[in-house]
């Protein structure tokens, strides 16, 4: 499936929920959201639905999302279904890890291949202050459940703050020595609540290079990530800028949120609502198809410093 620049759109994230039980500080408000009405939430018969005529159209890799996606019930038997859906290759989901050490097994069985878990820091004060709410201890049991499943390459995703993590890039490194681990620093994005630290906070990757200039760049598939590893390092690590060098020329992905809007763009204003297609699948086809046709050439966070989109990065998913 190619857009009108070329590019090959084949990976779809899906958002199952805008809700999440932690309450990061440059993402989710202090007191929590205003829960939506069941209505507004799509049901997973109609999230099939969408993968099936996206798969039609050429997508091969799904990434469920959140809010955190693990807070809703009966996830194993989505990632099962859509592991059926003729065409997809690659099912990966996106968590913050709390609940994963209990689910990580049913999960694998269903489909799972991959995961990405959320940790802005490695120290439990710091953890617990940067969340609100969270318990590193849960996430670094779900870490090595992972690991012994053979869910590898798990993927950590730090999102980079001056004067809160950059004291502990070094200890992120060293993670990936010994265990196919990709750690991945991302850079802030002025989006939702992240537009309160993003002036005393926000950072380039590039300042991993300066501060560790033993890295050494290697040959990776990623379209977002540049990768470098440690000598002799058996995982690697991944800086996604997409400030400093955004990767839009190379962006190969679309977005369906909890509400049933499709979002070309992460953050452009401009989101397709496909509800009233989930009966004609025809129609939802052709919708989607023309979405992806017309997706923006890229956005302009690096010159504007803010997010066009009106929606919060809980609201999209990561």
């Amino acid at each position: 499936m190619l857009d009108k620049k070329g590019r090959s759109i084949d990976y779809l994230r899906v958002s199952l929920t805008d809700r999440c039980n932690l309450r990061c500080v440059y993402c989710m408000p202090e007191k929590g959201i205003e829960k939506k009405s069941h209505e507004e939430i799509m049901r997973f018969d109609e999230v099939e639905s969408i993968i099936n005529a996206c798969a039609v159209l050429g997508i091969k890799k799904v990434r469920f999302t959140g809010g955190e996606p693990l807070i809703i019930k009966g996830i194993d038997k989505l990632i099962k279904h859509t592991a059926s859906i003729p065409g997809i290759k690659d099912i990966s989901l996106t968590t913050n890890g709390m609940l994963l050490d209990d689910m990580a097994k049913g999960l694998r069985n269903a489909g799972l291949k991959r995961v990405n878990i959320s940790i802005d820091t490695l120290r439990e004060d710091k953890f617990k202050k940067i969340t609100r709410l969270g318990d590193i201890k849960k996430v670094f049991k779900a870490i090595e459940k992972c690991l012994s499943l053979d869910m590898v390459p798990i993927k950590l995703n730090a999102v980079l703050m001056k004067g809160i993590n950059d004291d502990e890039i070094g200890e992120f490194l060293r993670l990936t020595m010994d265990n196919p681990i990709q750690v991945r620093f991302i850079e802030l994005m002025p989006i939702g609540e992240g537009l309160k630290y993003f002036e005393s906070c926000g950072m380039k990757v590039e300042e991993v290079l300066k501060i560790h200039p033993e890295l050494i760049p290697i040959k990776d598939d990623s379209k977002v990530a540049s990768v470098y590893k440690l000598p002799d390092a058996k995982g690697s690590v991944g800086l996604i800028s997409p400030i400093s060098c955004k990767f839009c020329s190379e962006c190969n992905r679309i977005r369906l949120t909890s509400t049933g809007t499709m979002k070309p763009c992460l953050h452009s204003q401009e989101e397709i609502n496909l509800k009233p297609y989930l009966n004609d699948e025809k129609k939802l086809i052709e919708v989607i198809h023309d979405a992806v046709y017309n997706k923006p050439e890229e956005h302009h966070l690096e010159t504007e410093c803010k997010s066009d989109t009106d929606r919060m990065m809980f609201q999209i998913g990561g």
